[in-house]
């Protein structure tokens, strides 16, 4: 069973043995379409985007005006409606997905972890990547060469174990951490 989820922040445990979390929201999800093996358009809300092709579908499956993001997941309904989160119950470990937080575009020593050059005075080599190619044969640059360039904002799946589940609130505690910014919204799928 997959859900998607939105992230609250971290926190931990008040015990005598204290354990990072991190907390996570059911976002409010409805079941448009339910086929044979289970797979499901559901629809959600996130932000305020707003077109035909969105108006088209909210007419088509009877939606508000909010739900105006869709996705396909793995659901145990077998119709329409309401997504069932019964299954997070007897739930104990979750992979979850999240776009790690985005940084830009990154040099070689924040990027790769490369170890740069001297401080000191005179040295003209501090925080590059130093030479990339070989001598005249290959005569060109080995592709997958670790360079500057983007860094983050792709898709991170991580395996954590599951500490509560409040139905009524629709909160997820998950031990660890989960990639992405407070506030992401990400998918969660029942491991076992």
């Amino acid at each position: 069973m997959e859900f998607i989820v939105e992230k609250i922040g971290m926190s931990r445990t008040i015990a005598a043995q204290s354990i990072p979390v991190t907390l996570l929201k059911l976002v409010d999800t409805k079941v448009c379409e339910v086929d044979e093996s289970g797979r499901a358009i559901v629809a959600y809300a996130d932000t305020k985007a707003n077109n035909k092709a969105i108006a088209g579908q909210q007419k088509k499956y009877n939606l508000t005006a909010e739900f105006n993001k869709f996705a396909t997941l793995q659901v145990a309904n077998k119709e329409a409606g309401a997504i069932d989160v019964s299954a997070l119950s007897e739930a104990k470990v979750l992979k979850v997905s999240f776009n790690s937080k985005g940084r830009g575009y990154q040099g070689v020593v924040k990027r790769h972890g490369f170890a740069g050059g001297p401080a000191s005075h005179g040295s003209r080599f501090h925080k590059r990547h130093g030479s990339i190619g070989n001598r005249e044969w290959p005569g060109r640059v080995q592709p997958g060469m670790k360079m500057a360039g983007h860094m983050g904002n792709e898709k991170v799946t991580v395996k954590n174990e599951l500490v509560s589940f409040d139905a009524e609130n629709g909160i997820i505690v998950v031990k660890g951490c989960v990639p992405g910014f407070n506030g992401a919204m990400g998918r969660i799928r029942i491991v076992k």
